[in-house]
């Protein structure tokens, strides 16, 4: 099959998802625009509007980002017609999958036309669990769908696992001691300052970062979801796991990613569409895997993806000069520690999800801009994407820095 590239990569800052959030009063539609703009500033006018296609990840499809937000999108930025668009809910792992979907796209046929691809999600528009899908509150249907609220499966895993509030501590805290140390570094290329219709810079970097954060600190925020699970899922989850007593609920609201606004997309093509639209290439797409698993334990979908695109590239975790690694809730990480025990110092080297916020489907999407941004900075040749959604969706991608 033909191979295909990655010509460009941004994001837009993250914004708490609160209504004087900095980008609060910015429609998704507008948000993905500018992300667009910058993409032309950065490889001419000309190799976006000639993309075939944009697809944009989405959580809430409800309300502000209702109405098919790809071809709302492409609307509104001005696109050609002939830019097909098209809008995935993929969960949490959205904004990578709509990533992996174009270049497959563009691999099968092989043409010369660039694609454009990401997510966006603006959480103080459409809120968590916005849509109101009737199983959320249904407790029959979400028992026979085995439907467990996302935070609740955290607790799970970290119950079966043995990991204690502080484990959950430790690492929430060196999240944000990374990605306050890399803004103050500076340098970050991929993230792109977002301005108002007036001009002026809503934003130019993560709100929710707290430097001088310490497990000392986060000690003092209780576990948070004891109620939810005492509201029948606990039973849901003893259910699916007789050999457990009871889930013990240790994620306080500090072991959970902020809930954010936020935005990014990649320009992906074939060698031909890079050669046609004039531009040289970052990283090749060496491999692309979607998983899916355990609706209950749910976040474990992330691992299989990952096994599995190590097991189809022959590739170990030594091998990777850098692993983005989704901090879905505070336990994966402290898992994908434990069990595999990679060097920690490959990954999230500037922080994760934990620190800098989750806007859910954009969140895979972040992650394929932070790792090209990051292999130039570090001169990384080789870098792991790792993704992990509600409901046992998961999603997982090689690239190669050329």
């Amino acid at each position: 099959m033909t191979q295909t590239f990655i010509y460009d990569a941004v994001r837009s800052p993250r914004a708490k998802a609160k209504p004087d959030g900095a980008l609060a009063g910015l429609a998704p539609h507008a948000l993905t625009t500018a992300l667009i703009r910058a993409l032309e500033g950065r490889n001419g006018v000309g190799a976006v509007s000639g993309a075939a296609s944009l697809t944009l990840g989405c959580v809430g499809q409800i309300g502000a980002q209702g109405g098919h937000l790809a071809l709302v999108t492409r609307l509104h930025a001005g696109l050609p017609d002939a830019v097909r668009a098209l809008t995935i809910n993929n969960y949490c792992v959205s904004g990578l999958t709509a990533v992996g979907m174009a270049a497959s796209e563009a691999a099968a046929r092989g043409d010369d036309r660039l694609r454009i691809a990401g997510g966006v999600e603006m959480m103080s528009a459409v809120p968590f669990m916005g849509d109101k899908a009737f199983y959320y509150t249904d407790p029959k249907t979400a028992a026979a769908l085995r439907y467990v609220p996302v935070a609740l499966s955290a607790d799970l895993m970290a119950t079966m696992e043995g990991f204690t509030k502080a484990d959950l501590d430790e690492v929430t805290a060196r999240s944000h001691n990374r990605a306050a140390a890399a803004w103050d570094k500076g340098g970050l290329a991929e993230v792109i300052a977002i301005s108002g219709e007036d001009g002026a810079v809503l934003i130019e970097r993560d709100e929710a970062v707290r430097a001088g954060m310490s497990a000392e600190k986060l000690a003092g925020f209780e576990p948070a979801f004891a109620e939810m699970g005492a509201a029948g899922f606990d039973t849901v989850m003893l259910k699916a796991r007789p050999e457990l007593s009871a889930v013990h609920h240790v994620h306080s609201v500090a072991n959970c990613p902020p809930v954010c606004d936020g935005a990014a997309l990649a320009l992906v093509g074939t060698e031909a569409a890079g050669k046609a639209a004039g531009l040289k290439p970052k990283a090749r797409i060496r491999a692309a895997v979607e998983a899916t698993a355990d609706p209950v334990l749910q976040l474990t979908a992330g691992f299989a993806a990952m096994e599995q695109i190590l097991k189809e590239t022959g590739l170990a975790l030594s091998d990777f000069d850098r692993i983005e690694f989704m901090e879905a809730f505070a336990a994966t990480p402290v898992k994908f520690e434990r069990d595999y025990k990679p060097d920690m110092d490959k990954v999230n080297p500037e922080g994760g999800h934990l620190a800098m916020g989750h806007p859910m489907g954009a969140s895979g999407a972040i992650l394929l801009a932070t790792m090209l941004g990051g292999l130039e900075r570090s001169g990384g040749s080789l870098g792991l994407i790792v993704a992990h959604g509600g409901s046992g969706v998961g999603s997982a991608m090689v690239v190669e820095r050329v």
